[in-house]
């Protein structure tokens, strides 16, 4: 069970900061890191280098990956700073999605640099990439984050059920040792019982037959000193 907890935990944890993530960004390397741990590394670093691969990253201020702060925050159990910060995402959003040129033309999702992008403006520099209608991408991202929540709610169930089991054995551990301390009492109070009859017994076994040669020894005296009376006359 600590094993399987450490491996989620290592999944959720930056690696800039070892803390559960806290808004955590994807680069294109498919790396994840606190947004304000990568953008505090990139000042240090003078790049924009991902901090394990080094790959260099093609956005300067990477999009809030929401479906992995919301397994972040469930698995630390925390609530998100305020109601204010989401708006500011959501506000952020917005300004990603908006394209002045072609405002009434979909968007598109870049599943590859995970950010929306005109579909006349952008669509070419994206050939490459895997792109989907905007109403797609939120669809997978809802369902993918139904299926993370699903499995990670799984998991808690077979905790849950672990630790059960664990507690259970620990229950019958403990009944197993008191009913074999009982029996071993038992057993040696029926022998320790056993022993002082036993020892009785052959004590008074013991003072019967020195009670025997005593009187044994108390007629053969007392014949012998007839016998030399009797010389005596």
């Amino acid at each position: 069970m600590a094993e399987k907890v450490a491996l989620l935990e290592s999944y959720l944890s930056c690696h800039v900061c070892s803390e559960t993530f806290r808004d955590p960004v994807s680069l294109s390397c498919s790396h994840n890191f606190c947004s304000s741990c990568l953008q505090k590394f990139w000042e240090q670093a003078q790049n924009r280098n991902c901090p394990i691969c080094k790959t260099k990253s093609s956005k300067d201020d990477p999009s809030i990956n929401f479906s992995l702060r919301e397994l972040a925050d469930s698995f630390a159990n925390r609530q998100s700073d305020s109601s204010a910060e989401m708006e500011k995402q959501k506000e952020k959003k917005k300004e990603e999605v908006v394209c002045d040129k072609h405002p009434e033309v979909p968007y598109w999702f870049c599943e590859d640099e995970q950010r929306p992008v005109c579909p006349v403006c952008e669509f070419s520099l994206h050939q490459s990439h895997k792109v989907v209608p905007i109403e797609q991408a939120v669809s997978d991202l809802k369902d993918q984050l139904k299926s993370d929540l699903t499995s990670l709610k799984d998991k808690k169930d077979k905790y849950e059920e672990v630790d059960k089991t664990y507690k259970e054995v620990i229950q019958l551990s403990k009944e197993q040792l008191s009913s074999t301390e009982r029996q071993i009492r038992e057993e040696f109070n029926k022998l320790h019982q056993f022993l002082k009859e036993e020892e009785e017994s052959r004590l008074a076994a013991l003072r019967e037959e020195e009670e025997q040669k005593g009187k044994t020894i108390s007629t053969e005296m007392k014949r012998i000193q007839e016998h030399i009376s009797s010389l005596s006359h």
